[in-house]
């Protein structure tokens, strides 16, 4: 059978992460909590750099923009997976398959890009600490944070294309929680050579540039703070980069152990898990790590929290 824009199935049936009956309750309390948590705390975030002035910063901008993109990303996958733990048939429609794979690879490819822009920030500000207003002025950042955004919309619309691309012939079980790229082509019944050559190429391409632009900016980061002569001046310079380290570490370090790899030696119930902790666990984490270790956030959070309370009670 040639490739095709052809298919058999109308749906797929998505297996979630257990089949076992009596996992299915803990299962839907746990994504629950994790959700809210993941959403809540990510709106307040973003609540709080809007309210506070002192925050509109192109850090706090770029840390507000990755905030939302936390929410989308988890919004994305989560509540279909809710449902379906209830659901009879577990079903989603062949079309909703390839929205939720085309928003799924938007919003991590955002987070990638943003993740980089803020290594990009922590290297001024750290580096060339006297040009930094001078470097990322408010148009600049606004003109990044618009460039993030075409092109992960971009790159999730070269491999939705793709993904359109394949034929279900007979197969149309899912064993995963959503509509991810490696489980999709392991049912399809054309082949996917395209679509590994460009997850492979284009895929890695933007991932690992990614990673070595912050790689870089890091070093560049280090050597500046080495050059410090006190160790109170280099652990508060280089403290400012712990939450954002924190969280490139555990971001990539899943994101590069599911896709960085042949099809062949994928492993759907591994993948599962570590799929897990990039796209809720992560984005769940998130406002936490960049909150508690950040003294400009904590501070406009308890002046934020004495207005809330002055007002309530006035």
């Amino acid at each position: 059978m040639g490739n095709t824009s052809w298919t058999s199935v109308s749906h797929f049936v998505l297996l979630g992460i257990s089949t076992h009956p009596e996992e299915q309750i803990p299962l839907f309390l746990l994504f629950l909590l994790m959700y809210t948590i993941n959403t809540s705390g990510n709106f307040a975030l973003i609540t709080l750099i809007i309210s506070a002035p002192r925050l509109h910063t192109p850090m706090y901008i770029f840390l507000s923009n990755l905030a939302l993109a936390d929410i989308c990303f988890t919004s994305t996958t989560v509540p279909k997976m809710l449902q379906n733990i209830f659901s009879p048939t577990k079903a989603i429609s062949y079309l909703g398959c390839l929205a939720q794979t085309y928003f799924f690879i938007c919003f991590a490819a955002m987070e990638n890009f943003l993740l980089a822009a803020m290594a990009y920030d922590r290297y001024i500000a750290i580096c060339h600490p006297l040009h930094y207003p001078r470097f990322l002025t408010g148009r600049l950042c606004a003109w990044v944070v618009a460039v993030c955004h075409v092109l992960s919309h971009l790159h999730a619309l070269l491999h939705t294309l793709l993904m359109g691309q394949l034929a279900f012939c007979a197969e149309n079980r899912i064993p995963h929680f959503f509509c991810d790229l490696y489980p999709l082509m392991k049912i399809s019944c054309t082949s996917t050579y395209l679509n590994t050559l460009m997850i492979h190429t284009e895929g890695v391409t933007v991932i690992a540039g990614a990673l070595a632009f912050i790689v870089a900016s890091y070093a560049c980061v280090i050597s500046a703070v080495l050059q410090i002569p006190s160790a109170h001046g280099k652990w508060r310079s280089f403290s400012t980069c712990g939450s954002h380290l924190s969280v490139v570490a555990m971001f990539y370090g899943t994101l590069t152990w599911v896709y960085f790899r042949p099809l062949s030696s994928y492993s759907v119930t591994k993948g599962r898990i570590v799929t897990v902790m990039y796209t809720v666990v992560t984005p769940m984490l998130n406002p936490f790590i960049y909150s508690l270790r950040n003294g400009e956030i904590k501070g406009s959070f308890r002046k934020w929290m004495n207005r809330m309370q002055t007002s309530f009670f006035r």
